[in-house]
């Protein structure tokens, strides 16, 4: 499945990272391996000296951020740095924005409006509405996505979900959304492995729980820790090939790309990223 909602390219498969996990080097290897995008999480800055790091390390693969703050970085420095990266590496940088957590910073009022008004300051400043995309949970804010954006950025979601909303935005707006994995074949090591992942900080945060319930789960799945339920539903355990499996479910429902995201995110995910490559149909170069 591929979208033309974007002309940037991202395949079906990408990596999500933290901006602690990623460097020129990994950038470089995660290209060889096959992925069609690197996500660049953690709120990178309005700068986006981290992005311009990795495409200069690279040759085709797109990055994309997942997501730049609306409340810490400044739009008009976001547009201008959009711009120098598509001076300097054309077609391969996609802007993903959101609104962040409530709990995250004390500028949290009125969100959907802050992000409209964002969006129109971009507009400003001419970034094109098709090389920018939304982090998006809840249906108002997937709609603005496929109306104002290339299409939307889910985060700790579900295939379920992934299912509910194609429907909410429609057949042609991007949908790619994030999935956790770990491998192992122990299904209590995988678990410890993966509920830290969940459980701090996303089960404290009212945007998570919220869409959480809204996918089904129970407020004894959110608590202490998260469910083994929850966690089995959230992060992708197992051999390489049932990981692949689950993350190619997200496709089966409706997203257009799925990021893998490593856990637990402190390590260095290449070799995990490596195993999965070739269960992904994922061909490495060289």
């Amino acid at each position: 499945m591929s979208s033309a909602a974007t002309p940037v390219p991202l395949g079906t498969v990408g990596v999500w990272a933290g901006t602690w996990a990623l460097t020129a080097d990994r950038a470089a290897e995660i290209e060889r391996l096959g992925y069609g995008a690197i996500w660049v999480g953690g709120s990178p800055e309005a700068g986006l000296e981290l992005v311009e790091t990795l495409l200069a390390a690279t040759s085709t693969i797109s990055v994309a951020t997942g997501i730049v703050n609306i409340w810490s970085s400044d739009a008009r420095v976001v547009a201008d740095s959009y711009h120098r990266l598509e001076a300097a590496y054309p077609g391969r940088f996609l802007l993903g924005v959101g609104a962040g957590h409530r709990e995250a910073t004390s500028e949290y009022v009125k969100p959907y409006q802050a992000l409209v008004d964002y969006l129109d300051v971009l507009d400003e400043h001419k970034v094109p509405s098709d090389r920018r995309v939304l982090a998006a949970l809840g249906p108002r804010v997937l709609r603005l996505a496929a109306d104002r954006a290339a299409g939307a950025h889910p985060y700790l979601v579900t295939p379920e979900y992934t299912r509910s909303a194609r429907e909410t935005v429609g057949a042609a707006p991007l949908l790619a959304t994030e999935h956790k994995a770990t491998l192992g074949t122990d299904p209590e090591q995988t678990r410890a492995a993966a509920r830290p992942a969940v459980r701090n900080p996303y089960l404290s945060l009212s945007n998570y729980l919220a869409n959480l319930r809204r996918i089904g789960f129970s407020d004894a799945d959110l608590s202490d820790g998260g469910s083994d339920a929850l966690i089995d539903a959230l992060v992708a355990q197992g051999s390489a090939e049932q990981v692949a499996a689950r993350l190619t479910e997200h496709l089966t429902e409706g997203a257009d790309h799925v990021a893998v995201h490593v856990v637990p995110s402190a390590d260095d995910p290449l070799p995990q990223l490596t195993e999965l490559a070739p269960a992904l149909g994922l061909t490495a170069r060289g």
